[in-house]
């Protein structure tokens, strides 16, 4: 009877065992099957900002010979700005969503260098045509353990929201991480001498590293 018993207990253990590991190994599946798809749509979403901003620069560059229109230049880099800002926040929401992987910071990666393109694009685009909308660019730390820094980012995030829903195309809000070793982005940041992030870059005069509200911004703006 006792034997019984302990035999009994013993499959119990077993099949309880066995159970553990069938639920974590479904589990692992699941995990690596939704980040599979959360970097697939990354991806397609990236091939497809890159056709844009792309065609921005070609217009760019067509416009140094043949002077095209500025309303179409104008227009092409708002465009091309309030959809890889919508991107921004799907990359945000799916890295918040769980474990942020070494693909994941590749892809986050990718995605700040079409963000410095779109800026140094405005920028030549200025030189050319009269500018009539304002440039916001969100300098931010995506890397760190300062919980007091996080918070603080997730503030200006919230405020520089805000500031697109009011304003809506009077301006391109460019958010950007600083610690991803972009030459590109480290050179033009050159002459702005930040010493401290997050800051806030508007019209390329005006750089902010206190936080702020949506109201003492708009009135920086043109």
């Amino acid at each position: 009877m006792v034997g019984k018993l302990l035999n009994n207990k013993k499959r119990v253990f077993w099949e309880a065992l066995l159970l553990s590991v069938v639920v974590f190994l479904f589990g692992m599946l699941i995990g690596i099957a939704f980040e599979s798809s959360k970097l697939t749509d990354i991806n397609d979403y990236y091939i497809q900002s890159e056709t844009s901003i792309m065609d921005a620069f070609a217009l760019s560059a067509y416009s140094d010979i043949d002077s095209a229109s500025c309303p179409v230049l104008k227009q092409a880099n708002i465009d091309f700005a309030n959809d890889i800002y919508e991107e921004a926040v799907l990359l945000e929401d799916y890295e918040n969503a769980g474990k942020i992987t070494d693909s994941m910071k590749v892809m986050h990666k990718k995605y700040d260098v079409l963000r410095t393109f779109l800026w140094i694009n405005t920028m030549k685009a200025s030189e050319k045509c009269s500018r009539d909308y304002n440039t916001v660019v969100y300098l931010y730390i995506s890397e760190t353990d300062d919980l007091t820094k996080k918070a603080t980012q997730k503030v200006w995030s919230r405020v520089l929201y805000d500031l697109k829903q009011e304003q809506g195309e009077n301006v391109l809000l460019i958010p950007l991480a600083v610690d991803k070793e972009l030459v590109s982005l480290d050179s033009v940041l050159d002459r702005f001498e930040i010493s401290s992030y997050p800051a806030v870059i508007i019209n390329e005069r005006y750089v902010l590293t206190e936080l702020a509200s949506t109201d003492e911004i708009n009135q920086y703006l043109d």
